[in-house]
């Protein structure tokens, strides 16, 4: 590094001194002025899944792979972002007039902003880096600045599941947090991540992703119940197992239409099974939302256990979101909206969160009690349970499923427990979990030989953003 490190992060992780030194070097930034760099990882969904919305427990274990970002001030109106390419991909690079998000120096409104992006297809990824200073101006009453450098670089690959956007979103808005000043939690800042990806980027996702990002402790599971984010700490793995990610090889993306269809079915469920337990519900602010005073399960659908499930009428396997909006007006979520004319698998998809939460929960009380062979197969079996689930709720992919399925077959005897779908699904990495030293290779070599593609394997842990803290360059 040319310039002093005036102060040090939390832990210095290997790839932190290449990166300062190439946001140093790098032709967009000015050796006169101070740079902030920070850093978040990717995650790992072990159990939770796309339960979190619903408020369910989940089980998150933090990459070793990790996103890096580097700000600083400029002065001439301009918005600079430069993301690295990852793997011998070309840079993608960005450059947007201060005025075109903050006209008459006042931020856009969320629905603006998310429009402003999508209209420009060609710099639209880089909503997840600017969408931060929206955030922070309309959250934190951040002023505009008269220019911004931001550089990226990143581990964490694009489509696989394993949350390369909320690596991003943390780890910009930790940098630019440290260049203007603002105070945030790990909470908070991921709270406000999920509001970039949700109300700029426009992907419904919940917030288990960006909490594992900013407050994932390395070598533990995060345990969140996302309610709508309360930290019930870490898990930590017992020494006999450990977990393993396998890229498929077929991309995922938060933003699809299937993952946003299972999310507002499992919200028509709520709905439904408020107003079968009495609960009022009022017209919302817009059309097709309700708020229903929710005093029995607090509004998450998480909090419906099993039992209670089985003692209402059954939910309909499918309904048409025009008979469902003819009947109960509305949903609770922020987020995603009724679509009149298409049809929803209201059963499945309403009924994973509520059996998905009581798998995490007996999920983890498994880890931390006494090694035994009735504890492995346990654990298998809660894996290929929620596995199954996300098939049944729409969200399975053929390349996944053999993934899973290899993993069956090479079982307990040679260190296999379990293996489920990851995320979002459809497609991304299947988590398999096994006892330690077992040799992964079996599973991949089975997998290629099959489709020709050979599977990415995440393994190893590293910290969140809060953790690493800030990496400062002063003035040279």
């Amino acid at each position: 590094m040319k310039r002093p490190l005036l102060s040090r992060p939390g832990f210095e992780p290997s790839d932190l001194a290449p990166f300062l030194d190439e946001a140093d070097a790098h032709p967009m930034m000015s050796a006169d002025l101070p740079l902030v760099a920070a850093r978040a990882p990717g995650r790992l969904d072990l159990m939770g899944g796309i339960a979190d919305y619903s408020g369910s427990l989940v089980l998150q274990w933090p990459l070793r792979e990790a996103t890096l970002a580097a700000v600083q001030s400029a002065g001439d109106g301009r918005l600079r972002v430069v993301s690295r390419g990852i793997e011998g991909a070309p840079d993608r690079e960005a450059d947007v007039a201060v005025a075109d998000l903050f006209p008459g120096g006042a931020p856009k409104s969320w629905d603006d902003t998310r429009a402003w992006f999508k209209a420009r297809p060609g710099i639209s990824w880089s909503a997840y880096v600017l969408g931060g200073l929206i955030a922070l101006s309309r959250e934190r009453g951040v002023a505009p600045p008269p220019g911004l450098r931001v550089l990226i670089r990143s581990s964490v690959p694009e489509g696989k599941g394993v949350s390369s956007s909320a690596a991003i979103e943390v780890a910009t808005l930790q940098a630019l947090c440290g260049l203007f000043g603002v105070a945030l939690d790990g909470r908070d800042l991921a709270l406000m991540a999920q509001k970039v990806e949700n109300r700029i980027v426009g992907a419904a996702c919940g917030v288990m992703d960006q909490m594992t990002s900013a407050c994932g402790r390395a070598n533990e599971l995060l345990a969140l119940l996302c309610q709508p984010a309360e930290l019930e700490g870490g898990v930590s793995l017992p020494d006999d197992l450990e977990v393993w990610g396998l890229d498929s090889g077929v991309r995922h993306a938060v933003s699809g239409s299937d993952y946003g269809s299972v999310r507002t079915a499992a919200f028509m469920g709520a709905r439904m099974l408020a107003h079968q337990a009495g609960l009022p519900a009022l017209p919302g602010d817009l059309p097709g939302r309700v708020t229903v005073a929710d005093l029995r399960w607090g509004g998450h659908l998480a909090n419906v256990s099993p039992s209670e499930l089985a003692g209402f009428e059954a939910l309909p396997e499918v309904m048409s979101g025009a008979d469902f909006l003819e009947r109960f007006s509305g949903i609770t979520d922020e987020v995603t909206a009724v679509d009149a004319s298409r049809a929803y698998a209201v059963r499945a998809c309403a009924s994973h969160p509520i059996h998905e939460n009581f798998r995490v929960r007996l999920f983890a009380a498994l880890l931390q009690g006494p090694e035994t062979p009735l504890r492995d197969v346990l654990l298998g079996e809660l894996m290929y349970q929620s596995h199954a689930s996300y098939s049944a709720c729409g969200l399975g992919e053929a390349a996944t499923d053999r993934l899973v399925a290899l993993a069956r077959a090479a079982g307990p005897q040679n260190g296999w427990l379990g293996a489920k779908i990851t995320g979002g699904g459809s497609g991304g990495t299947v988590a398999v979990l096994g006892h330690r030293g077992s040799d992964i290779s079996m599973i991949v070599e089975a997998f290629e030989k099959e489709t020709g593609r050979r599977p990415a394997v995440f393994k190893g842990s590293s910290p969140g953003a809060m953790a690493f803290g800030l990496a400062r360059l002063g003035v040279a």
